[in-house]
């Protein structure tokens, strides 16, 4: 009797690798892990391509705050790196710079003018700012989205899996354990790819956000700081009966 039962049984034996699920799986169920898989794949490489800008804004962040207040023209900073800026830091920079001399070619410094070409300075720089931030933030809302669909997602091709295993169970009128598990085991592999696809976009999501936000606090703080240099200079040219142009700003 025991070698009767092990050779019926044998014919419902199943491969429960993973590939053999995926192979086994209906259509929806595959293609439910094909858009699963492939989402994690770009996940992966957002966040690549997220550390990498990272890495390289901070260090030429630093590079350049070293350069801009090393006490040299700024007009030469300007010329050598704000014209065609390579990072965001150098892009708020030259904003800021090309608005000044705007406002510095038309002549005479009056406090009116003054006040004026400050709030167009920082204007320029906070516009910069956010188009660099922008710019830098792409794709965080494709990280954001996959964090929190591809659960649901998984979930669909579960709930997909498990309705046809419950059919065929029913067509074949047997309820062994080597006819339920398999079908079991294909439905719930897609929730498990949908967590594999959204638990490194939530915490890249997280880290990220955390990271532009301190780095778009940095470039704020250098934009009022920067602002506040051309306030002073530009006050001190505008004194009474003074006329021309602005002397080149110095960091102080």
């Amino acid at each position: 009797m025991g070698n009767v039962g092990a050779t019926a049984l044998a014919p419902l034996a199943h491969d429960l690798s993973l590939w053999a699920l995926f192979w086994q799986a209906d259509w929806v169920v595959k293609g439910v892990m094909l858009a699963l898989l492939l989402a994690s794949v770009w996940v992966w490489a957002i966040v690549f391509e997220k550390v990498t800008t990272l890495r390289r804004i901070r260090r030429a962040a630093d590079e350049f705050e070293d350069r801009f207040w090393s006490g040299g023209s700024l007009e030469e900073l300007h010329n050598a790196e704000g014209e065609r800026p390579g990072h965001p830091m150098a892009a708020v920079f030259g904003a800021g710079m090309r608005e000044w001399r705007r406002s510095a070619g038309r002549g005479a410094f009056s406090d009116l003018a003054v006040t004026g070409m400050k709030e167009r300075v920082d204007r320029a720089m906070g516009v910069a700012v956010q188009r660099e931030m922008e710019r830098l933030e792409r794709w965080m809302v494709f990280l954001a989205t996959i964090g929190s669909a591809a659960p649901f997602i998984g979930l669909f091709g579960t709930v997909w899996g498990i309705m046809n295993s419950f059919s065929a169970i029913a067509g074949m009128q047997n309820t062994n354990l080597a006819v339920v598990a398999p079908g079991i085991a294909e439905a719930l592999f897609a929730t498990a790819i949908g967590l594999v696809a959204a638990i490194p976009a939530t915490i890249a999501y997280n880290k990220f956000a955390s990271d532009f936000a301190r780095f778009a606090g940095r470039l704020e703080a250098f934009a009022a700081e920067f602002g506040a240099i051309l306030s002073r200079q530009s006050e001190a040219a505008a004194e009474p009966g003074r006329t021309g142009r602005a002397p080149a700003p110095v960091a102080e």
